[in-house]
């Protein structure tokens, strides 16, 4: 009997003890979420690299289509759009955003103005009113 229990305790001491310093091997491609999160992220980038020069405000507003069927892939950050120099915001995280350049278009058509320079996107918090 005490030798059932010594043979017990010492298996028990050996499986303890290997579990312990069993590490499994980390790497970054392994993690299905940090997969997940770059898969995410380079469709967001990939969305927000093609506005380009040339393109009109509306096609900043609405060109996509954001996964629920919101007309935009960007909002304007503090109201609507009316500047010649304006910082979007990515409809698909809050802290993306690019800032616009505009030529006018017409004093009326605020959607026909065209795109002069674009920023590269950048993280920052969301404005707070």
């Amino acid at each position: 009997m005490i030798r059932r229990l010594f043979m017990l305790l010492l298996v028990s001491i050996i499986v303890v003890g290997g579990s312990a310093s069993f590490r499994p091997v980390q790497s970054a491609s392994s993690d299905p979420c940090k997969q997940d999160h770059a898969a995410w992220l380079t469709q967001v980038l990939g969305k927000m690299s093609t506005i380009k020069p040339g393109m009109t405000r509306w096609d900043v507003l609405h060109v996509f289509r954001a996964e629920e069927g919101a007309p935009r892939l960007f909002r304007t950050e503090g109201g609507p759009a009316t500047g010649l120099r304006e910082t979007f915001v990515s409809q698909d995280c809050p802290y993306f955003k690019i800032d616009v350049e505009f030529k006018p278009w017409s004093f009326d058509l605020h959607n026909q103005d065209v795109i002069v320079n674009v920023s590269k996107p950048y993280v920052q918090f969301a404005a707070t009113n």
